[in-house]
Order: C-alpha cells, then sequence, then structure tokens
C-alpha cells in the first residue's frame, strides 16, 4: 500500500519512467557535480580552473557544427513514428513509408556527423590554440596545449555518436536512452575523481570526455537498442526525408537560434579569461557549472515529453498537448525554484563560515543575478520546446536578437565593468526579452491551432 502511494505521488508531480531515468542523471550528476567540485578546488589552482572551465566554453561552439540537427531529428522521427507499432523488440509495424524515412534519417545523420565531427576537431584545435597562446599570460603552453588537442578529439567523437541517441529517443526509446544517459552520469565522475588523484589536472577533461563516449557506446551494443539500429540500417529505402525541402527550410532557423544561444552564456568564460584573467573565468565556470546543473535537471520534464508532443501534434489532439504541457511546465518550475534557493543558502552558508571553497563561485551579486536568469529561462526554453515539436522554429528573431544583446553587453560591460557588468546585462536582457518570447508562445498556439 505504501509503495503504491509513493508511487502514486511520484506520478502526480510528472515523475514516470522516463523522467526518473532522465532526471535521476541529472541527480547524480548533482551529487557527483558537488565531489568534482572539490575535486577542482583541490587538485587544481584557480589558473588551471579558469582553463577547466574555459576548455569547456570554447567546446560549446561544437554547437555551430551540430546546427540544432539533434533536435530535428528527435521531432522528425517523432512525427514519423504517430503511424507506427512496435511489432516485437526491435522491428515496427506499419507504414512502409514511416519505417523508410526514419531509416533514410538515421543514415544522412551519421554521414552528417562523420563530416562535421571531423571538421570540428580541426577547426577547434587551432583556434583553441591561437586563443590560449595570446592570452595565457600565467602559463606556458606546456600546460594547456596537449589537454586541450585531447579534449577537442573526445568532444569529436561525443558529437559523432549523438545523432543515434536522438533518432532511438524521437522512436521513443526515452526511458532506454535516459537510462543510458544514467549510467553515463554514474560512471564517468567516478573515473575522473581517480584521474584527478592520480594527477592528471587538465587532462581529466579530455579523459573524461572520451571514458564518457565509450561508455555510451558500450551501452547502445549491449541492450535491443543495436538490434534497432540494425534493423533500420537493413531497410530499403523507399521514401525519404528531403533535405533542401523538409528539414533545411527548418534547420536554418534552428541553427540560429542555437549559435544565438552561444553568445547568451557560453560566451562569459573566454571574454573573463581575456579581460579579467583565468582566475575569474575559474569562478564564473564553477558558477554556470552549477547552475546548468540544476536547469539540465527541471527540464528533465519538457525534455522527456518532445516525442509525446510531437505525436500529439501530428495527431492534432491540441486539447491533450496543452495539459500535458502546462502541468509538465507547473512542475519543472517547482523543481527549478526550490533548487536554486538551496544553492543560495548553502553558498551563503560557506561564506558566513568563511570556508574557502565559496572563493571559488562568484560573489553574492553577480550570483543572484544569473540565479534569476536561469529562472527566467526555464520558461522561455519550455515555450520553445513547445513550439519546435510543431516542426517550426517562431523564436528565430527572438534567438538572433537576444544573443547579438548579450554578446554585444558582455563585449563592452566585461571590458569596463568585469563580472558584474557581465551579469547586470545578462539578467536585464534575459528578463526584458522573455515578455516576447511569451508574446510570440501564445499567438503562435492560437494561429496554428484554432485554424488548423
Amino acid at each position: 500500500m505504501g509503495k503504491e502511494c509513493f508511487l502514486k505521488y511520484l506520478r502526480k508531480i510528472g515523475i514516470d519512467k522516463s523522467v526518473a531515468y532522465s532526471s535521476g542523471a541529472r541527480v547524480v550528476q548533482g551529487v557527483t557535480g558537488v565531489v568534482t567540485v572539490l575535486m577542482i578546488a583541490g587538485f587544481l589552482s584557480k589558473v588551471d580552473q579558469g582553463y577547466y572551465y574555459t576548455f569547456g566554453s570554447i567546446l560549446a561552439i561544437q554547437i555551430f557544427f551540430e546546427l540544432g540537427l539533434t533536435n530535428i531529428l528527435i521531432q522528425f522521427v517523432g512525427h514519423e513514428m504517430a503511424g507506427l507499432e512496435w511489432k516485437e523488440v526491435y522491428k515496427l509495424s506499419g507504414s512502409s513509408d514511416n519505417i523508410s524515412r526514419i531509416a533514410h534519417l538515421l543514415r544522412f545523420s551519421v554521414r552528417w556527423y562523420g563530416i562535421v565531427s571531423l571538421m570540428f576537431v580541426i577547426i577547434t584545435v587551432i583556434c583553441g590554440i591561437i586563443f590560449f597562446s595570446h592570452f595565457s599570460v600565467e602559463t606556458h603552453d606546456s600546460v594547456w596545449l596537449a589537454p586541450w588537442v585531447l579534449v577537442c578529439v573526445s568532444t569529436g567523437l561525443s558529437l559523432f555518436l549523438s545523432p543515434v541517441l536522438a533518432v532511438l529517443t524521437g522512436m521513443g526509446k526515452v526511458k532506454e536512452v535516459s537510462r543510458i544517459r544514467f549510467y553515463q552520469q554514474l560512471m564517468t565522475p567516478l573515473l575522473s575523481w581517480i584521474l584527478f588523484i592520480a594527477g592528471f589536472k587538465l587532462y581529466v577533461l579530455g579523459l573524461s570526455s572520451l571514458l564518457s563516449s565509450i561508455i555510451v557506446f558500450i551501452l547502445v551494443t549491449r541492450n535491443n537498442l543495436l538490434s534497432i539500429l540494425k534493423f533500420l540500417w537493413g531497410v530499403r529505402i523507399e521514401s525519404k526525408i528531403s533535405y533542401r525541402n523538409e528539414i533545411f527550410p527548418y534547420q536554418w532557423k534552428i541553427a540560429l537560434s542555437w549559435v544565438s544561444s552561444y553568445f547568451v552564456v557560453q560566451f562569459f568564460n573566454p571574454v573573463l579569461f581575456a579581460t579579467s584573467g583565468a582566475a575569474v573565468a575559474g569562478q564564473m565556470g564553477m558558477t554556470l557549472t552549477a547552475l546548468n546543473s540544476i536547469s539540465a535537471f527541471s527540464q528533465s520534464w519538457i525534455s522527456t515529453k518532445i516525442p509525446v508532443m510531437s505525436r500529439l501534434i501530428a495527431l492534432k489532439d491540441y486539447l491533450q498537448l496543452d495539459k500535458l504541457f502546462h502541468t509538465t511546465v507547473r512542475q519543472m518550475s517547482i523543481v527549478c525554484f526550490i533548487l536554486l534557493t538551496v544553492l543560495l543558502i548553502m553558498l551563503g552558508i560557506m561564506q558566513i563560515l568563511e570556508l574557502p571553497l565559496r572563493n571559488r563561485f562568484l560573489p553574492f551579486l553577480p550570483l543572484l543575478l544569473m540565479i534569476v536568469a536561469v529562472f527566467i529561462s526555464q520558461f522561455v526554453n519550455a515555450w520553445a520546446v513547445y513550439l519546435r515539436c510543431h516542426k517550426k522554429e517562431p523564436l528565430l528573431a527572438y534567438s538572433v536578437v537576444t544573443g547579438a544583446l548579450c554578446c554585444l553587453s558582455t563585449l563592452v560591460l566585461g571590458l569596463h565593468y568585469g563580472v558584474i557588468g557581465i551579469t547586470v546585462g545578462y539578467c536585464t536582457i534575459i528578463a526584458a526579452m522573455s515578455l516576447w518570447a511569451h508574446y510570440i508562445y501564445v499567438r503562435k498556439k492560437i494561429e496554428w491551432h484554432v485554424y488548423a
């Protein structure tokens, strides 16, 4: 009886098996992230911490190569699945055209990512060497050069594997993919800690990324997911999805939105590294890591609903769609608020007790501004997911303008006022632009559903 009540309560707050694995992975990521933060503080200097997080921010330019195709794959496959059912563990029944189009998407995406991942490695290695050679006044290139090359290669490998999980997620294997992510988040940090203790320092980021990709590959091959991929790869392609006519008209808008998002947050660390030094960049990096973990955890509620929402849109069941969406947004916003509040209280206690770890994060005012911006962004991200599940991108202008404003704000205010200028500008822009995003969400929902 107690177990049934507990499960009923979990379902009430939106935790099904998919969310459980996905959010469970985020819980593990959050808990292990705390230990990782301690490892970074204990085994890396403030300068090394700056390199560590700036590596990650620069590598986020993979967005320029991937161009939003991962999310597009999930949505397109989700729409094709509306006419299909699972006949066996790894076989589909239904329209042969739908099956053929999914198989074509898999082959197309593997070729696409094979090319862009190679381009990513070459370009990031070169650009990183130029950037760090120019701004690394505190250390010699022997400290960062080899770790940088390693982390570029390992990230390229991770990029190459991403379409496989995207296709499987779109096919409704959300629980299975979330389980893979869960074990990945569980095992990778453990290996990272061993590497920190063993003295690998800046090599840890690249090695842990490499091991993470290996773990994903092993988990996919050890499950029926590999059988699904083999089945799709063996399907005779009779019906294709036209990249030029179907994907590209949608992707270029998503791509601009994703590229713009880089300048919203990931631009902070490189600018601070160049203007204020590696130590300040390290503070921003550690703060962003904590905030992004909270954001990613709460976003699990909406991200796991993408295949379901895409299917409901394909069936034009808008009443059920909106009911699911509103419930999900309410649940994720409560979770996000609670976790952000806990983080602020914990860092406040550290400051009162004068714990050295507190100095590895941003001071109180910029920290508070970042927290406010992250909470507001949760709603904007949810509206974006809802609208993009319609295979449209009405937030393009919003994303481009927001990215441009944040880029300009970061460069100008960061140069003159440092981290305070960057965070004030960022919080102000996110709060003001969210009003525009909500207007677009409401207008498009009425337009697409009432006149459908």
